[in-house]
């Protein structure tokens, strides 16, 4: 089987690679590989830490994807010789003032009650475990379990491993024939046909494709390098200041991701105001990042449902979505993937297909019908 795929962000990507490894081949069409969310994601895999209350289905899809990860990760390096930025590092997840230690109690109730691993540790444990934090942070909670991956180094390597499958063009159009969708037509008018297309771009915009129930929500995040000497940090830090979030996550080379901020004001640009408030925030809990230097500082749009779970499902006979992952794109990667090579294959066996389905938002099953009638 051949198999299009619209996008080259770390789903794209992912789904590609295992689509490849059960033997199909791929044509990858995207104008600018890699440059999408994926490139300003920090790459946390928290399935603890970004527990939330009220989305239960989500926290299914996130523990699975986690569990999935080391395998991922092998594979990955099998195939392609390079192992991606891995690392199994914890995360704390830190309170700056007593009111914000009421919040992280709530939710270390929350990820106990989904048997998640969450501990509560005094100040003075914290510290110990990371000297670099304030003096006079309130309390934390140790999530062991909870990891992380560089998504540059992911993109990277698998953009190598399919280069010569890669299509640099927007992709302008579907091209159906009878009732399902058959070829892509790119900017330059040339038609890439295939068995099956899989749409991984960030908001699904390609003509042809319905209106899908996603809006752009903005995240401006910084990349900062410590001085030269021991690193700054040897965990993820995920912070709750005046009950808003902020992290910080180290990298091997010694830089930190420091994000991020939620905006959902249409400015694609990175805004000033969010990023001192991510600055300030992340001094209130590691004042050394004063004698950091600036490395970047980027904005992209995450894809966001109104229920945080990404759009996962069939659309026609020969057209697959595979989009809307919001903050979890990078988690969910070895999940989605594999859910979506899954549809392409016809193979609905897999319960949780049932919560990523797309036709759980009646505006889409509505446009859905109308264009069936059409």
């Amino acid at each position: 089987m051949h198999v299009n795929i619209v996008g080259s962000g770390i789903i794209g990507l992912a789904t590609a690679f295992e689509l490849s490894s059960r033997g199909h081949t791929i044509t990858i069409i995207d104008p600018a590989p890699g440059q999408g969310a994926s490139y300003a994601a920090a790459g946390m895999l928290a399935p603890a830490a970004e527990t939330v209350w009220g989305q239960g289905p989500l926290h299914q899809l996130l523990s699975a994807s986690s569990a999935r990860y080391p395998q991922f990760v092998d594979r990955l390096e099998a195939a392609t010789g390079v192992r991606p930025d891995y690392l199994q590092s914890s995360t704390l997840v830190v309170a700056a003032e007593p009111a914000d230690r009421e919040a992280l109690h709530d939710l270390v109730e929350l990820q106990s009650s989904l048997g998640l691993s969450a501990e509560k540790l005094l100040p003075s444990q914290a510290r110990s475990l990371e000297p670099a934090l304030a003096s006079n942070i309130s309390g934390a909670v140790l999530c062991a379990e909870d990891h992380q991956i560089d998504p540059r180094s992911v993109v990277r390597i698998l953009l190598q491993h399919f280069h010569n499958d890669l299509v640099h063009e927007q992709a302008e159009e579907l091209i159906t024939e009878g009732s399902g969708t058959c070829a892509v037509r790119t900017a330059s008018g040339k038609v890439f046909a295939a068995d099956q297309t899989i749409i991984a771009t960030a908001l699904g915009t390609v003509k042809g494709l319905g209106k899908l129930p996603l809006r752009p929500v903005h995240g401006d995040i910084l990349r900062i390098q410590s001085p030269p000497g021991p690193a700054l940090l040897t965990r993820i830090i995920r912070g709750i200041v005046h009950r808003q979030n902020v992290y910080l996550v180290p990298r091997k080379d010694g830089s930190l991701v420091l994000g991020a901020s939620v905006r959902e004001d249409q400015n694609p640009e990175v805004n000033v105001g969010a990023m001192y408030n991510l600055l300030d925030n992340a001094r209130r809990l590691v004042p050394g990042i004063i004698d950091c230097s600036l490395n970047e500082v980027i904005a992209r749009p995450r894809p966001a449902t109104a229920d945080d779970r990404p759009l996962i499902g069939r659309i026609d006979p020969g057209l697959v979505l595979s989009t809307g992952y919001s903050r979890h794109g990078v988690l969910l990667s070895p999940l989605g993937s594999e859910l979506t090579a899954d549809l392409a294959e016809n193979n609905k066996r897999n319960p949780l297909l049932n919560d990523v389905d797309p036709q759980r938002f009646p505006t889409l099953s509505a446009t859905a019908a109308l264009e069936q009638l059409g």
